[in-house]
């Protein structure tokens, strides 16, 4: 069975009342170099995600070139500089005076992108945070981060701190691969299984039921979508920022 056929067949549970879809579904496939691809519903998730983001930021932009100083900041700009705040103290106050501006704008992206790939549920998309392409993806980009920092500011002692002590040299190893996988892990399981439930719910229980008990819906929606697609933001954010400062090294922070 090749990736299309899996990707078709395994991304549904048949059921008597239809199918319950929460996995990754081919939308359109073609050829490249001779291998068969897909198009799936994660890219027109992330192609949504990335169109909304895109957006915002160029709005932002627009009103804070408009900006008059000498004029009372209107409620989006205030939003816009609320956020700019929230994101600098954060990185400061994980990472230092010294190297936290430095990771603002990264970790403000890598934040708002979750936020809004986390809560996308809402809105009938499947989160592109379920499918762990994605969340591996994320986990590899702070794994190279802590690696490109931990050889600028600690040189060769980055390598050589893995073998003290010696004995344990096999575990620091294990221990340094484990973190993209447990970080993509962490994210990818809690997103999926909020992703698993909504979709049983929606497909097993009969349409008339579902109207009667929407407040249910609700607030399933607000704990699976909004706390914890919110709490698993700020985790992945944290973790990034906690592992990066730590090759930070003797230096201020």
């Amino acid at each position: 069975m090749g990736f299309g056929s899996v990707l078709r067949t395994g991304a549904f549970l048949a059921a008597e009342t239809g199918e319950v879809k929460f996995g990754v579904d081919g939308l359109l496939r073609y050829e490249l170099f001779g291998q068969e691809l897909w198009i799936t519903n994660t890219h027109v998730s992330l192609l949504i995600v990335v169109l909304v983001m895109t957006i915002f930021a160029l709005a932002a932009n627009r009103a804070i070139r408009k900006a008059d100083p000498n004029e009372v900041p209107g409620t989006f700009l205030n939003i816009i500089e609320y956020l700019v705040e929230a994101v600098d103290n954060l990185t400061r106050t994980n990472m230092g005076e010294k190297h936290g501006w430095k990771f603002s704008n990264y970790i403000g992206t890598l934040f708002g992108f979750l936020i809004v790939a986390n809560l996308s549920g809402l809105f009938g998309l499947r989160a592109p945070t379920a499918d762990y392409g994605v969340t591996l993806g994320l986990a590899l980009i702070t794994f190279v981060l802590i690696h490109y920092n931990g050889f600028k500011y600690e040189k060769a002692g980055h390598v050589t701190k893995l073998f003290k002590p010696v004995l344990l040299t096999p575990i620091n190893i294990i221990g340094e691969i484990a973190t993209p996988l447990s970080m993509s892990l962490r994210l990818f399981g809690n997103i999926l299984s909020g992703t698993v439930m909504m979709g049983l719910l929606y497909g097993l229980l009969p349409k008339l039921l579902q109207f009667f008990i929407w407040p249910v819906f609700g607030g399933l929606h607000a704990y699976f979508d909004v706390f914890s697609g919110a709490i698993q933001s700020y985790v992945f954010c944290m973790l990034t920022m906690v592992f990066i400062s730590q090759t930070f090294g003797e230096e201020e922070v």
